[in-house]
């Protein structure tokens, strides 16, 4: 009788041990990098934090968890999507957004997907331009110089463009294997925008989603 009250007493106290154990390592803090635990944007003209999911089990979302989309269309994009373009990730994203938020009004981050995707959620502190708007087969040229002009500061008409106080843009969309930011990419460098002044961020909301990085409803 004895050694069973002994051995329930000890198989209790694994019990107890492993999950105080599973709770110490659920609750470990999640940064962004080494001594980073939030970055503020503006989201909308409000102050915002991007911080990363503090639960230590959380799985990404069902909707990036597709692994083989048909190609085409959703191929594998490349590394260098074309000359003088640069490729950057999401310390880099977080950067310019920090410094739209301390601001800087030279630097726009655009969502380049279509709204139907934005709603479930984008980069704090990002527009959503689709892109369909800059695509010349699709959008009225008219409604292109607007954006040029009122949303990248570019100068001129379609004919003699000043690019000289243009914006510097950080585009993304969906992932790697999504077209809709390179496409917006190819639509501007078409126009002469500067490759310089464009970044791209190739990861997208598929590797924002799985480092569990805030994201909010987009407009």
């Amino acid at each position: 009788m004895i050694k069973n009250i002994t051995i329930t007493l000890v198989a209790a106290s694994f019990l107890l041990s492993a999950n105080v154990f599973a709770k110490k390592a659920e609750n470990k803090p999640v940064g962004i990098s080494k001594g980073v635990m939030s970055v503020e944007v503006i989201n909308h003209g409000k102050k915002t934090q991007i911080t990363r999911n503090q639960d230590n089990n959380n799985t990404i979302k069902q909707a990036f968890a597709k692994t083989s989309r048909p190609c085409p269309p959703f191929c594998i994009q490349p590394m260098v999507l074309a000359p003088g373009v640069e490729t950057i990730a999401e310390l880099e994203v977080m950067d310019y957004l920090s410094k739209m938020a301390n601001g800087d009004k030279t630097i726009l981050v655009v969502d380049s997907r279509t709204p139907d995707w934005v709603k479930k959620g984008t980069i704090p502190g990002s527009i959503n331009i689709p892109w369909t708007k800059l695509n010349a087969s699709k959008a009225d040229p008219i409604a292109i110089g607007d954006i040029m002009e009122e949303m990248f500061n570019v100068g001129g008409d379609d004919e003699d463009r000043d690019f000289s106080k243009a914006k510097t843009l950080v585009m993304f969309c969906n992932g790697m294997w999504c077209g809709q930011s390179p496409n917006n990419i190819k639509s501007l460098l078409k126009m002469g925008y500067p490759a310089n002044k464009i970044k791209w961020y190739r990861g997208g909301m598929q590797d924002w989603e799985v480092l569990g990085l805030s994201t909010v409803p987009g407009k």
